[in-house]
């Protein structure tokens, strides 16, 4: 997998005066059945989050209030994305390194993933994630 894989993917958006209304559907929105939701809030300012990557796990990230940036990084390329529309999510596949900073005051985000919590499937070293990245 490489960052060519991970790409923003547009969600429903139902216009209503009252308020719009968003929704995702594991297997239809996204390339995977949603086993866990988690969020970060209260972020400080200047903070960073994320600095791992998995090695099966998918994921959709939604800035659901606010705006944040996700880094991506295969071992080869990195590219950095700008969230900031409830109705935009970034698709990150496994085997990608992401770190995520520049986090507005208040911002929320959430993320679907396709399975439970697991500490096994984290690389949170870098170079270590580079060595199985690389020599397979």
């Amino acid at each position: 997998m490489s960052i060519a894989d991970c790409k923003i993917i547009d969600l429903p958006k139902i216009h209503d005066p009252r308020g719009n209304l968003t929704f995702v559907e594991g297997g239809q929105h996204i390339p995977f059945d949603i086993q866990r939701v988690y969020y970060l809030y209260d972020v400080p300012g200047g903070a960073e989050r994320g600095g791992h990557a998995h090695k099966a796990l998918h994921q959709l990230i939604i800035a659901m209030s606010g705006s944040f940036d996700v880094i991506l990084d295969d071992g080869k390329d990195k590219t950095r994305f700008h969230l900031n529309r409830s109705y935009n999510g970034l698709y990150v596949c496994p085997m990608i390194w992401r770190e995520l900073d520049n986090f507005s005051s208040g911002s929320v985000c959430m993320v679907l993933a396709s399975n439970r919590y697991d500490e096994e499937d984290y690389y949170r070293d870098y170079a270590q994630f580079m060595r199985a990245r690389w020599n397979g």
